[in-house]
């Protein structure tokens, strides 16, 4: 066992030792963040304060799953229209970008180590969780397939005014996930600042353009 794995062992001891029945919600909170202080460290762009729970969004899901519930339906509701709001919708109005730069994104898995700079290019990592081509034989499952994404949901032409609501939700979807699903997995790329615009705009893409190996039998 490492020095690291031994603190934390003593630290949640010591804690809990100290109350004189179960900890209530406060106290375990105050037992996090003391592991938090002494386990991990700021170290170049990787910043101790990506694994606090700052965001309401991300508290309010923790604590639902901790407790083994699901969240309230109300609390979700509220979760999904706050962050409804913060979704950056492209400026120009063009939603679709180039699917071949939207694909080596989806690919890439590249960036917010504490090895990279602030101006690494940071991939998506998509195949991490999503099927994105017929032709991989490795991806992960913890998302849906996304293979045949257009086909799926009827759009030949993303260019088609009657398309808007897939085409918005596409985006939306990426750049904010749970503007959608509150307690979502997928991260919020476009919110969190992992992707720009511009990448948004290309993997939007990817999973619209009839000609995206997405779309290709």
């Amino acid at each position: 066992m490492n020095k690291t794995k031994i603190s934390l062992s003593l630290l949640a001891v010591a804690a809990l030792g100290a109350c004189a029945s179960a900890p209530n919600k406060a106290e375990l909170d105050q037992i996090y963040q003391k592991m938090v202080q002494t386990a991990f460290r700021t170290e170049g762009i990787a910043k101790v304060e990506r694994i606090s729970q700052i965001d309401e969004t991300n508290r309010a899901c923790s604590e639902a799953d901790a407790q083994g519930v699901r969240l309230d339906d109300k609390v979700a509701q509220a979760i999904e229209a706050a962050n409804l709001k913060t979704i950056k919708w492209p400026a120009n109005d063009k939603f679709l970008g180039d699917w071949k730069k939207g694909e080596a994104i989806a690919q890439s898995g590249r960036g917010q180590t504490w090895t990279d700079t602030a101006t690494t290019v940071n991939g998506g990592n998509c195949y991490n969780c999503h099927q994105i081509d017929k032709k991989e034989i490795s991806y992960g499952t913890i998302g849906p397939s996304l293979y045949n994404y257009a086909k799926l949901r009827g759009v030949s032409n993303p260019n088609d005014p009657a398309m808007r609501p897939i085409v918005e939700y596409t985006w939306g979807k990426i750049w904010n996930s749970k503007a959608y699903n509150a307690c979502s997995n997928m991260p919020r790329a476009g919110h969190a600042g992992t992707l720009n615009e511009e990448q948004v705009g290309h993997l939007v893409a990817l999973l619209l353009d009839p000609n995206s190996p997405v779309n290709k039998d």
